[in-house]
């Protein structure tokens, strides 16, 4: 029976994971509270949250495989290919720099409920700033971000290693303040998400692989999988939703969220 209920809840975390993963809403934040509440007996040093969060990435590589495909075959030819990919890398280093530099701190002392309630509702009350006072985009397409302002993007998600910060809204949000349009903030933090969480998940991986067991695989395994497929609905959806809605609603999500849990820890 509790193997039964365990993987219940191995199924249910991967579905958040899924569906919060691409919305600025904190995947991360939400499973550490989920998995609070739940007294979830998963695999140790956080491994589960953080490796179930690479199925919800392969779905972006599912759905965005052909222009993946492509540019894997005009990297070396094509300048625009090679253009975006560096975007990327530049984009990357930040948080792959901070993350190695500062991981034990980050897993040892902000992974608690009342640091991701409190991140919630602050990253709340700023996507409400930031969508008020932003400026006029005047970038509209990936391949237009300059290399500066892949960096700065790259800076601005570093802010996600706080839990409950959210990895995609700290990217959007920053993106927006770099004047880009919302569906590019958008589709440049789902593409950015590959490089960040496939490093993420190998070096958690690696700093882990002693304490883990055959068990444990089977229950990583059955989040991926469920994070794969919430995933793929929620990120076909997700663009046409922000463009014509916002995120001021995943903010105010984001603020109720937090004081509730809030007032529920203190």
């Amino acid at each position: 029976m509790d193997n039964i209920i365990i993987s219940l809840q191995a199924l249910l975390l991967g579905i958040i994971e899924g569906i919060t993963e691409f919305i600025p809403v904190s995947s991360t934040g939400h499973l550490i509270l989920i998995v609070d509440i739940l007294q979830f007996s998963g695999p140790p040093g956080k491994v589960f949250e953080i490796v179930i969060q690479l199925g919800a990435i392969l779905a972006i590589c599912w759905l965005y495989r052909q222009k993946l495909l492509h540019i894997s075959r005009t990297i070396t030819s094509d300048k625009s290919s090679q253009h975006f990919v560096f975007l990327l890398v530049i984009a990357f280093l930040p948080a792959a720099i901070l993350g190695v530099m500062f991981h034990g701190f980050i897993k040892s002392v902000l992974f608690s409920p009342i640091v991701v309630s409190c991140s919630l509702v602050v990253g709340g009350i700023i996507i409400l700033v930031i969508e008020k006072f932003k400026p006029t985009p005047t970038t509209h397409h990936i391949h237009d971000i300059t290399i500066k302002t892949a960096l700065l993007i790259g800076l601005a998600q570093s802010l996600a290693m706080i839990p409950g910060t959210s990895r995609s809204g700290a990217t959007i949000m920053g993106a927006l303040c770099l004047k880009l349009d919302r569906k590019t903030a958008t589709e440049f933090s789902f593409f950015l998400a590959i490089p960040t969480m496939l490093g993420a998940t190998v070096y958690d991986i690696y700093k882990n692989y002693t304490a883990l067991s055959v068990d444990d695989a089977g229950l990583i395994a059955l989040g991926f999988i469920s994070a794969f497929i919430s995933a793929m609905f929620v990120v076909k959806t997700v663009i046409a939703f922000i463009e014509r809605h916002g995120f001021a609603p995943f903010a105010w999500y984001r603020i109720a969220l937090g004081s509730i849990m809030l007032l529920i820890l203190l």
